[in-house]
């Protein structure tokens, strides 16, 4: 029902997938997770039923702290939404500017009422330095797109995937050998990004029910798979299916 194997009684896993980037101005962080290692808060109610690992050692600054970096050393955080389990992490980083499309942040900030229960400022009670961000007039493969922090020596780009929220986006960075797109919750498995598509029902049940707009849902899902289709320089991972997150492992594994 989750994973798309495995008995019908047995749990499905997922997990929170984060992107650290090496830059010349510092590090960069896309997502922060669900759980911050500096101090634990209960996620609510949409996520008890999930039982989330509550283990320091898998929160992105304890990760980032064994690698041999600090806090400090992240400059930036990049958000594809503004999701509990996407900004768990903020407090651990209190000096980075944190980059975000700007409808996500006005959503958020000033939430309608059916939006409440998915927002919360337990998150960003610590005053995040926001950074809002509005689509330019550069397009990014026929995606209107918002180029982030240009002095970099390399491409970045927020990816308007609206649906799962209502400022939803996907992060585009470049890369030697073309792009790599982290797709946040536009889509929770990767055969939705196959043609045709693909999911198991629980998850395929659950994004309909957790979409702020679920015609948009379905409507960024059809348009990734079509860049799929069209372009191989164009590597894409959503945020929450172990296979993803396994794949870019290997692949970094493979490339030490």
């Amino acid at each position: 029902m989750i994973n798309g194997e495995g008995g019908w009684l047995a749990p499905g896993k997922i997990v929170c997938h984060c992107l650290l980037i090496e830059s010349g101005d510092g590090l960069l962080l896309v997502d922060t997770g669900v759980a911050s290692m500096t101090e634990h808060r209960p996620l609510g109610r949409v996520f008890a039923p999930m039982r989330p690992i509550n283990d320091r050692a898998e929160t992105a600054l304890a990760q980032i702290e064994a690698l041999g970096y600090s806090a400090s050393d992240v400059r930036h955080l990049v958000m594809t939404h503004l999701d509990g389990d996407h900004t768990g992490g903020l407090r651990d980083f209190p000096e980075a500017d944190v980059h975000v499309f700007a409808p996500e942040l006005a959503a958020a900030l000033e939430p309608e009422l059916r939006d409440r229960a998915r927002y919360g400022d337990a998150n960003w009670e610590h005053g995040p330095r926001w950074v809002r961000h509005e689509v330019d007039d550069e397009q990014w493969f026929g995606f209107e797109s918002a180029r982030i922090l240009p002095e970099l020596d390399f491409e970045m780009r927020l990816v308007p995937l609206v649906g799962h929220t209502r400022g939803h986006s996907g992060v585009a960075i470049e890369m030697g050998d073309g792009w790599l797109l982290h797709c946040g919750d536009a889509c929770f498995h990767h055969g939705d990004r196959a043609i045709p598509p693909y999911c198991p029902a629980g998850l395929r049940a659950f994004q309909r029910l957790a979409a702020a707009d679920n015609g948009s849902r379905v409507a960024s899902q059809e348009r990734l798979r079509e860049l799929a289709a069209r372009r191989d320089d164009v590597r894409m991972f959503c945020s929450h299916d172990p296979h993803d997150l396994e794949v870019a492992q290997a692949a970094a594994a493979a490339a030490t």
